[in-house]
């Protein structure tokens, strides 16, 4: 049952933190087959903070939700700079980078330094819910959480978790989702003709073409106006993005 993965070939505080945060919001099939190449190209923490934000976002193109390229971009630098190249051990503190919530913090101490922390993420949930709450609905974090750190292996909390996981997946291919029954639950947004395919298609025109006017994009484009320099102005705002004169460019 247990599913070859290639950031468990190799268990590095980097390869976590890359892994970690590109399975937040990405099929792991997908994270499966970037990961590696990303890890060729920035293969630790140094050789990701010394790269530009544009170089990063081209490793990133296929992984979607790009604004995490730019957070695991900022947590380089900060662990080069702040840390002295070495990532906190307490989940407290790895909350305070951006992109980093309470989960991934978790799951990242757990798999990083085999410390017995809990954390509840897709697959935990799905395993909890199926074995402890067949009769419920709407069942908080909060009530899965006691479950999980009482069954915890305070021995060797990542293969544990890792079990956890497989398991969880295992399921998933085998019954109706228990998740549905989650007060967390919710379904993916459709990515056709939203705000997210807009901003992966500026991304992917300005990754080729490394600037734009800001108005050539307004009048190329088959959207409207006013939705366009809103979502411009958001990417500016997260730090994706920079215009100066007039002229859009991937933020450095």
């Amino acid at each position: 049952m247990r599913r070859p993965m290639p950031w468990r070939d190799e268990i590095t505080q980097y390869r976590v933190v890359v892994s970690e945060i590109m399975l937040q919001q990405t099929q792991v099939s997908r994270v499966i087959e970037k990961f590696p190449l990303f890890i060729n190209r920035f293969p630790n923490f140094i050789s990701l903070a010394d790269a530009s934000l544009t170089d990063v976002m081209e490793a990133w193109q296929g992984l979607g939700y790009n604004r995490r390229a730019k957070y695991l971009h900022g947590l380089a630098r900060s662990v080069v700079n702040d840390w002295n190249g070495a990532l906190p051990t307490d989940p407290e503190i790895l909350v305070t980078f951006p992109g980093i919530g309470s989960a991934t913090a978790g799951s990242i101490t757990a798999f990083a330094f085999n410390k017995p922390v809990v954390f509840i993420e897709t697959n935990i949930r799905r395993v909890f819910i199926h074995h402890f709450f067949v009769d419920r609905e709407k069942i908080a974090d909060s009530e899965i959480r006691p479950l999980v750190e009482r069954t915890l292996d305070h021995e060797n909390p990542r293969d544990w978790y890792y079990a956890l996981m497989d398991y969880g997946t295992w399921l998933a291919g085998r019954i109706e989702n228990p998740n549905r029954k989650s007060h967390h639950y919710s379904r993916q947004s459709v990515f056709e003709g939203s705000d997210r395919q807009i901003r992966s298609s500026l991304l992917k025109r300005l990754l080729a073409t490394k600037s734009s006017p800001l108005e050539e994009i307004i009048k190329n484009s088959e959207e409207d106006t006013q939705r366009i320099r809103r979502i411009i102005a958001g990417m500016v705002k997260e730090g994706l993005l920079s215009i100066n004169n007039g002229i859009i460019t991937i933020a450095e």
